[in-house]
């Protein structure tokens, strides 16, 4: 099945200054007044003024008048004849219509959305969207209510992009590279939502600036567990450095004592001494001294 759906293209409209129209129509105006005064017996003079009246105010029909990115498309019985983008007073043949649109940027700040992560965990997401029209064609003519439809594709893309990454690393494996996350990777993440949102939006004429995440969290239904997991996760990372470091400081230790021979140690006895200095460095509370009044053997 063929697309043929026409695709809008914006052009610039033929316009005036509407400075020199509004004098010619004051002109216009006053001078009528002034002909049918000269001389009200006259047919002439009295259809002369009011003709001239009429053209005078005809004329002003025509004014209108833009402000800094702001633009007017132009139309003759519904078919598009350009946009105007100039500032200040503007004129066109009254008969043609103008549609006002804003072409500054526009600041969004979605609602907050419960979608599920990579990891299929319920999440609440938000984002922060800069976005403009580009094309005030488009924006226009190609889709119903440009500004609804940036808003529903706004929600739409953020969901997509929530559902392509987990909200944070969680467990990893050694040796495997860590994928990006919305959590730790906040600007790749939102790099991709501009990328995103650029591209459903192109069809509305409007062009994305930038897109941040506004919001993240875990749902309140898993809020608690994950919380645990977190702490959960820190504990052990915690004690995995304690330990490493409590080897490395015993393993100096014996290879000091062996070097210097201040004592010679069996493996036996080895071994007692690597097992109160680890219970001694990775310990949670502070260790009790111990005399011991005879040997280690009895």
């Amino acid at each position: 099945m063929n697309d043929r759906r026409t695709v809008s293209t914006e052009r610039p409209a033929t316009t005036a200054n509407g400075i020199l129209m509004l004098l010619a129509g004051l002109g216009l105006t006053l001078l009528g007044p002034v002909w049918i005064i000269q001389n009200p017996d006259s047919a002439l003079n009295i259809v002369g003024g009011a003709s001239t009246i009429t053209v005078g105010l005809f004329l002003m029909c025509g004014l209108y008048s833009l402000q800094p990115n702001e633009g007017a498309a132009i139309l003759l019985f519904g078919e598009y004849r350009g946009t105007d983008r100039a500032t200040g007073l503007r004129w066109v043949l009254p008969w043609y219509t103008r549609k006002k649109i804003s072409l500054r940027a526009r600041n969004v700040t979605s609602d907050t959305l419960k979608v599920n992560d990579r990891r299929g965990s319920p999440v609440e997401i938000a984002a922060n969207v800069v976005w403009r029209v580009e094309d005030s064609a488009q924006a226009l003519f190609d889709v119903d209510d440009y500004q609804a439809f940036v808003n529903i594709q706004i929600e739409t893309g953020l969901r997509d992009i929530a559902s392509h990454y987990a909200y944070d690393h969680g467990e990893q494996e050694e040796g495997v590279e860590a994928e990006l996350t919305l959590r730790a990777d906040a600007e790749e993440v939102a790099e991709k939502l501009q990328i995103e949102l650029a591209n459903r939006v192109r069809v509305a004429g409007v062009a994305i600036d930038e897109a941040r995440l506004a919001h993240l969290a875990y749902a309140p239904e898993i809020a608690g567990a994950m919380l645990r997991r977190q702490q959960a996760e820190a504990i052990l990372s915690a004690r995995r450095l304690i330990v490493r470091g409590a080897v490395g400081m015993v393993e100096s230790a014996l290879t000091d004592l062996s070097d210097r021979r201040v004592v010679e140690l069996d493996e036996e006895r080895k071994a007692a001494m690597v097992s109160n200095l680890l219970v001694v460095l990775c310990a949670d509370r502070e260790a009790q001294p111990v005399v011991n009044t005879g040997t280690l053997y009895s």
